[in-house]
């Protein structure tokens, strides 16, 4: 369990910097120009995840089971999980969606985590799931707070939105037909 939480230490810390430390990223590029920056960040989070995978391989072998979800709350994530891939998508589509909810990678990784949580009862899924819903929240709400400056965005377009849900849902559908087994061994369904 160590590493997992290790590795959700640093892979959420190097992405909490904005919400921690403001325009310290802006400072560091500054004296030390984009790599300065870029390198330790990108070192830092690859090793994070690296070790949030392994460490969670390792906690799924010897499981601390905190409850026993029910069928139907397995039913209720399949159903949480459907819009996931279609935030996912539309937060790098210039699209209505993208504009009205602001941050919809932020608002899918809050609906992943939670849907993972009510259908998986370890302490391991607690800490991995729990924590990057939670943090995903925290952040939510921090950029609702503090927003960025906006950089010089084109018109929205629906034909994005409707690009960004078709290819969500073509990558949802990948995941019940058997990817989501070949990548992690368990299927949602």
């Amino acid at each position: 369990m160590i590493v997992l939480i290790l590795g959700l230490f640093l892979f959420l810390g190097t992405h909490s910097v904005r919400m921690v430390a403001p325009g310290l990223r802006e400072r560091v590029m500054a004296h030390g120009g984009e790599r300065a920056w870029m390198l330790p960040y990108t070192v830092i989070s690859i090793l994070g995840l690296v070790l949030i995978v392994w460490g969670y391989g390792l906690a799924r072998q010897e499981p601390i089971v905190l409850y026993a979800p029910p069928m139907g709350l397995r039913h209720l994530a399949l159903l949480l999980m459907l819009p996931v891939f279609p935030l996912v998508a539309a937060a790098y589509a210039p699209g209505h969606i993208r504009a009205a909810l602001g941050h919809p990678m932020l608002i899918a990784t809050i609906l992943w985590g939670g849907a993972h949580l009510i259908a998986n009862g370890t302490l391991a899924d607690l800490f991995l799931f729990g924590g990057l819903a939670g943090w995903a929240a925290v952040d939510w709400v921090s950029s609702v707070r503090h927003p960025r400056k906006p950089a010089a965005a084109r018109r929205p377009s629906i034909r994005a939105d409707v690009v960004a849900v078709l290819a969500g849902l073509a990558v949802y559908g990948l995941f019940l037909a058997g990817l989501h087994r070949m990548l992690f061994g368990v299927s949602p369904v």
